[in-house]
Order: C-alpha cells, then structure tokens, then sequence
C-alpha cells in the first residue's frame, strides 16, 4: 500500500478524496513535526513513532574498500504496540 492508497481508503470514510488526502497529509507532517522536535508519537495499540541518536562510526567504501567516518544523526524509530504484533500473527 502506497500514501495514494491510503488516501483512497480514507476517502472511504469521508466526504471526499480531497479531505482524506488533507488528513493524510496532515498526519504525516504532525508525525514529522514531532520527532523533529525530539517528541515521541504514541499511537495506542498500533505503536510509537520516535527519533533515536545512532552513533558515529567507521564505514567502509565496498567499491574501493577506504575506510569512511560516518557522522552521528538522528533516526526515525517505529515500535510496534501490542495489538498490531498480536494483529500479524
């Protein structure tokens, strides 16, 4: 499923295409808005979206075999709440 197919199944539920792809727009940019400012979005029962720290590091080029540094940044995280692991069994 693609962000076109999720706007479509919420279209199902509203009154038209238009304000589903509105509302899934604007879930999204919250979404990215929050793990920007370092806040965790919990959605109770399917999971929590958050922004982990990964740690410098070396790296290695597979083409020419150097040694690379690979600078810290900051990561999406998606944990997956109890109903949606019990979901997929």
């Amino acid at each position: 499923m693609n962000k076109g197919d999720l706007v479509n199944e919420v279209a199902k539920v509203v009154s038209s295409k238009k304000e589903a792809q509105a509302a899934v727009d604007c879930v999204l940019s919250t979404i990215t808005d929050a793990l920007t400012g370092d806040d965790a979005v919990t959605l109770v029962g399917f999971g929590t979206f958050k922004a982990v720290e990964r740690k410098a590091r070396k790296g290695r080029n597979p083409q020419t075999g150097q040694e690379i540094s690979i600078d810290a940044r900051k990561v999406p995280k998606f944990v997956p709440g109890k109903a949606l692991k019990d979901a997929l069994k």
